[in-house]
């Protein structure tokens, strides 16, 4: 069975860059998750779309996309 997560097929796996520190810190996140460090990675990821998602959405609409939403649709 191949393990599938939010970003694909491990077979579609890469390496990156992380300083050691880091690596430690995703290797005791995933330890204390009970999780593989492609689950912890992924999972951080997400996370990160996420919040990049919710600042895009707090941000306060222009006078355009304002009076496009006042406008009579019918």
């Amino acid at each position: 069975m191949v393990y599938t997560g939010i970003l694909g097929a491990m077979s579609d796996t890469t390496t990156i860059r992380v300083s050691r520190t880091t690596r430690d810190v995703l290797n005791r996140l995933a330890a204390h998750r009970g999780q593989s460090m492609v689950e912890t990675v992924e999972r951080a990821a997400r996370l990160l779309q996420q919040e990049t998602i919710g600042a895009d959405l707090a941000t306060p609409l222009r006078a355009d996309e304002i009076e496009w939403l006042d406008a009579d649709a019918g």
